[in-house]
């Protein structure tokens, strides 16, 4: 009795909180957290410039939105991924569209139509000089009167121009320092002069250059060439002809054909250039790579005779060790003793290098 009756007070004590929990506390209540999904408005726009019939310029590092220019200019969205800006190392291409051209060049990003060029401004592009050359060239051209090339063709023109003309510039770069590096390692033939470090890390680091300027080079002569080979996209780039409803034929495009291949044989003589300068590069690694072989193979020759000299010694040593311990070996006493174990000695070392210089001449003529 007495057990219950302190019990009961204490489970009254524990039934309020329970109560009160289950009366204030609901599940509809809850807060939830919602997931927060992060956007990035930069990678919706576009940064670009766009030019007149006239050459003036209309807009000038103007954000527009993908989806806007899409429709303006009856693009897809997949298109745009040929231009996109904030990529430097994508594949040069030229891509033929109903109502527009769209290029993708070294530091060119482009869009051509029969009355407007829009400039891409490049995310990270530190080409600077090239593009403003450019753009004043390409004022020019539009505004002249005396070509009678169509509109797109002129900036078409003046952007091969301006690719070409950069990678001629870049060549001339490279050429110069490759060829007083590749003079000055012809002269290392003597093994005595040996190879600077200093020489052989220029000769890397313009080898890597070399490879990616022939790459970048190979990859715009192969997009020119490719378009080449399709009539119907060489006659869909008279965009002019298209609008005022005079649609060229698909085997009617020899301006468009013989403009493109002008520049095709100009960026086919900077890579035959560079693949040159490549050539010559790797002739002269295996020169110095050659002479770095013989180098080693000295040294190594060296190594086994002086390792044979000190076999034949430690040969010698070994009767010294024996005959200088404290023991009575009776030999102390005879005149004749030190001679006879000197000469014992001495011959035991010349013998053991005798076996191992003929062991030697043996493997070397096996192996030649």
């Amino acid at each position: 009795m007495l057990l219950s009756v302190f019990c009961r007070p204490i489970r009254r004590s524990l039934l309020p909180p329970l109560s009160i929990h289950k009366r204030f506390i609901r599940p509809n209540s809850i807060p939830t957290r919602q997931p927060i999904f992060p956007t990035n408005t930069v990678d919706l726009k576009l940064r670009c410039t766009e030019f007149d019939q006239y050459g003036k310029v209309k807009t000038t590092a103007g954000d527009i939105r993908k989806s806007e220019f899409c429709q303006q200019h009856s693009l897809m969205p997949r298109d745009l991924r040929t231009i996109d800006t904030r990529s430097l190392n994508q594949k040069p291409s030229i891509l033929v569209r109903s109502e527009a051209i769209l290029i993708n060049m070294a530091h060119m990003r482009a869009l051509l139509k029969s009355d407007m060029v829009v400039l891409f401004d490049t995310f990270g592009s530190t080409d600077s000089y090239n593009k403003s050359v450019f753009v004043h060239d390409l004022q020019e051209r539009l505004r002249s009167q005396n070509d009678q090339l169509p509109f797109e063709f002129k900036a078409l023109e003046a952007i091969l121009i301006s690719v070409t003309s950069s990678m001629q510039s870049e060549l001339e770069a490279l050429e110069g320092p490759v060829n007083r590096l590749l003079s000055d390692l012809e002269g290392l033939v003597d093994i005595e002069e040996g190879v600077n470090q200093e020489r052989l890390r220029d000769l890397l680091q313009l080898s890597k250059k070399l490879s990616k300027f022939e790459h970048d080079v190979s990859s715009i002569r192969d997009a020119i060439d490719e378009l080449l080979e399709y009539d119907d996209d060489l006659a869909a780039m008279y965009l002019t002809a298209k609008k005022s409803g005079h649609p060229r034929d698909a085997s009617d495009h020899e301006e468009v054909e013989l403009l493109l291949e002008a520049y095709l044989k100009q960026t086919e003589e900077i890579t035959n250039e560079t693949s040159r300068l490549i050539s010559n590069m790797k002739s002269t690694e295996d020169v110095v790579q050659l002479t770095l072989d013989i180098s080693r193979n000295a040294l190594m020759w060296f190594d086994i005779r002086l390792t044979m000299v000190t076999l034949s010694a430690s040969v010698i040593s070994v009767y010294g060790a024996l005959f200088g311990m404290n023991f009575k070996n009776y030999f102390e006493d005879d005149p004749f003793a030190f001679g006879l174990v000197s000469g014992i000695a001495l011959v035991s070392g010349a013998g053991a290098f005798l076996v191992t210089l003929r062991k030697l001449k043996t493997l070397a003529r096996i192996r030649s």
